[in-house]
């Protein structure tokens, strides 16, 4: 072979190796784009609420077979093993139930996997209702397990922790996040060492001089203010008249807890031979508290009971507009009760 020859099959060969070079590096940055691209990408999220529910002892390849079954995910199962690798993940992922909502890329999710940000949902006690109230709201929340179903009671309160202690008044009215595992009684048990806290707390910063022997009598108070006015400028003023009364020895006179007594007999309205009918819950007949909380007071009821306005009101009527009418005599009370209640107005 000449010169001539040799030198133009080194520089066919330079020539290819150049292309495969270029080619490779093409091939690289190709790749790299996509697969950058794939963690940036959104999942398909058809819509808000959806979720995927990782078990225990999951291996990573079941978890991007779940994902892609379950239609979030296209990509090949090199690219989540390549990304949790270079995330630092694999091999670190957590059970539970996760998030995917609309915009989630696969690099978010494979994070909260590994940091164990599991999907939490809400459950509300809301002020004023009655434990039966809390129950039915529990058994209703979404992935919450249900042991409290068919447990009296007494049997509850055991459960958590709280033996010989009523329901009523004993859960604090506030929003609890819970997980997919929890239980009813793991809500009951939260909500019943807040109130236990809050009371305590509460307590310790009373006003000075009340007719309150214990923090479960300001519980009980603190009911009733809850049941007898939704507004925050009046809970003090009601609070108010309540302990004045207590202080009087006069009977406490409050509707709510009469119809607490009533229990299912109540059907929506109160007759003066309700009034008559002696319960323990009556406080038309019973002199002071009635022996449990009437319903869930919130912090700002327990408040109210503990710090009352002082005044000398021993009477409230309501106004059928949310407000009361506050009086200091039956005298002044008859005439409210007339205008207000049997629209005899003068």
């Amino acid at each position: 072979m000449n010169r001539s020859g040799a030198n133009q099959g080194r520089i066919s060969w330079r020539f290819l190796l150049l292309i495969l070079v270029l080619a490779f590096a093409g091939t690289c940055t190709w790749f790299w784009r996509d697969f950058t691209r794939f963690g940036a990408t959104p999942l398909h999220v058809a819509a808000q609420g959806e979720s995927i529910d990782i078990g225990r002892g999951t291996s990573f390849k079941d978890i991007v077979h779940q994902l892609r079954a379950e239609g979030l995910s296209t990509s090949t199962p090199f690219y989540w093993r390549l990304l949790a690798e270079r995330m630092g993940v694999a091999g670190r992922l957590h059970a539970g139930e996760y998030a995917v909502v609309p915009g989630i890329t696969p690099s978010q999710l494979l994070a909260n996997m590994a940091q164990g940000k599991v999907m939490q949902r809400n459950v509300t006690i809301v002020d004023g209702w009655t434990f039966r109230d809390v129950l039915q709201a529990l058994s209703k929340a979404d992935k919450l397990k249900h042991d409290a179903e068919g447990l009296d009671d007494a049997a509850i309160m055991r459960k958590i922790g709280a033996p010989d202690e009523k329901p009523e008044g004993q859960f604090l009215p506030e929003t609890y996040a819970y997980v997919k595992g929890d239980s009813d009684l793991d809500v009951l048990r939260r909500a019943h060492e807040a109130m236990t806290r809050t009371l305590a707390t509460l307590w310790a910063q009373r006003a000075s001089d009340l007719p309150l022997a214990k923090p479960y009598d300001a519980l009980i108070l603190a009911s009733i203010v809850e049941k007898e006015t939704g507004r925050a400028d009046e809970r003090a003023r009601v609070a108010g008249v309540f302990i004045r009364r207590l202080q009087k020895n006069m009977l406490l006179q409050t509707d709510p807890s009469v119809i607490y007594g009533m229990g299912t007999s109540y059907t929506g309205s109160i007759h003066k031979s309700d009034l008559t009918n002696d319960t323990p819950y009556n406080t038309y007949t019973r002199l002071g508290l009635p022996p449990t909380p009437i319903a869930m007071p919130g912090k700002p009821a327990i408040e109210a009971a503990l710090h009352p306005a002082a005044g000398d009101a021993l009477y409230f009527v309501a106004r059928g507009d949310g407000t009361h009418v506050f009086a200091a005599t039956l005298q002044e009370q008859n005439k409210n009760v007339a205008c207000y209640q049997l629209k005899h107005c003068p």
